[in-house]
């Protein structure tokens, strides 16, 4: 950089968010970095990088300062972490490092198996790429330690591998979670609401990964972003004044920060309605179906019952699709929560000498050692109560 462009980057660096009436700002309000000015210049890496290095988060799968980090852990994590939080990924992550502690353990591991220690996570089409996944590593001989190679995967998109190659391969990439979005959305002042407002959070990002100190110590600075956006940088109440780069972040210079990232209105969620049937026997076996391996919930266990759809089931109607003509009595209501639909469902239960139905029986006291997916544990207790 020309001595008069740096001396000009370093002022702006200094009075940049302090300017924001003299022009730095699109129609939208969004922050543009002046040309003669890299983000890194306003934002030091090193600042970050020296802030992560006194107050890291200690997880299972997170390397101690100056070890390499295992690829498979940080795979296993970061699928596990997709759409769930911290605090319930980790026993659920303990579990599956404790039987399956590489990736070839989990690859020659039978799927059922697989299904059942991720139940209750949800996103079930998750486990069944994990499982894929590992195959396909173990098939190649190793994890592919480049991005493009790495999204070759089953299950693994732009995130995943920029998180993998970043914090397992020290490739220079920024992973762009809830988080990183949420911090940088605030850095720059970044107002479109969410998910139009993602290209422009992610190109924001992206600049941040520039920095020389960010690109020679990738792993860290990927992970030192985590962490600000989980204990900083929160969606309510962001702690400004323990932020490392508090001083030009032009949210907090404009009163925002706790309106950033803007989302779209939602759209308000569907209803479905469905009838499960909770079918026991003298023996105490209970009758079980799967699902399709492909589909919502595909591969995992269930109570048999009605398909889900958009009107309820009359008792009548139901009772058609019964797994016997029993003497059925109600047993209660379930309501579950999915990304898209909200599901009510009817219970009945019945209990006979010996059943006769579509689907396995399996010892009632044992269920735990089945693939149930959260909604229909919720049944059991419901019908258990």
């Amino acid at each position: 950089m020309p001595g008069e462009a740096r001396l000009n980057a370093v002022r702006t660096t200094a009075g940049t968010t302090a300017a924001i009436g003299r022009g730095p700002w699109t129609g939208q309000g969004a922050f543009v970095i002046p040309g003669c000015v890299s983000s890194s210049a306003i934002f030091p890496a090193r600042d970050l990088l020296a802030w992560y290095d006194r107050h890291r988060r200690r997880l299972p799968w997170r390397a101690e300062p100056g070890r390499t980090a295992d690829p498979y852990q940080v795979w296993l994590s970061e699928i596990m972490l997709q759409q769930t939080t911290v605090a319930a990924v980790i026993p659920y992550y303990e579990n599956f490092v404790s039987r399956f502690p590489t990736v070839e353990a989990l690859a020659r591991a039978d799927l059922d198996e697989v299904l059942s220690l991720w139940a209750g996570l949800g996103y079930y089409a998750r486990a069944r790429n994990l499982h894929a996944c590992a195959k396909a590593v173990v098939a190649r001989g190793s994890f592919p330690r480049d991005l493009a190679g790495l999204q070759e995967l089953p299950g693994i998109g732009a995130y995943t591998a920029a998180a993998v190659a970043s914090i397992g391969f020290g490739i220079p990439a920024v992973p762009v979670d809830g988080n990183v979005e949420r911090v940088t959305s605030r850095l720059f002042a970044l107002t479109e609401p969410l998910p139009g407002g993602k290209r422009g959070i992610h190109t924001a990002a992206g600049q941040l990964g520039h920095d020389p100190d960010a690109m020679a110590r990738p792993s860290d600075f990927a992970q030192a972003l985590f962490d600000l956006g989980a204990s900083v940088c929160t969606p309510t109440s962001p702690g400004c004044a323990l932020c490392p780069w508090m001083e030009p972040c032009a949210a907090r210079r404009l009163g925002l920060a706790a309106e950033l990232p803007r989302r779209a209105p939602k759209k308000a969620r569907p209803e479905r309605h469905g009838v499960h049937f909770w079918l026991t026997d003298r023996d105490g076996n209970v009758l079980l179906r799967r699902r399709p391996a492909s589909g919502l919930l595909g591969g995992m266990v269930e109570l048999p019952g009605t398909s889900w759809r958009e009107g309820r089931w009359p008792e009548a109607e139901s009772m058609v699709r019964a797994p016997m003509a029993v003497a059925w009595q109600p047993a209660g209501q379930v309501q579950h929560g999915f990304t898209h639909f909200q599901l009510t469902i009817d219970l009945f239960a019945a209990q006979v000498a010996s059943i006769r139905g579509d689907g396995f029986v399996h010892p009632r006291a044992r269920l735990n050692e089945v693939a149930l997916p959260s909604v229909m544990r919720k049944c059991v207790l419901k019908v258990e109560e």
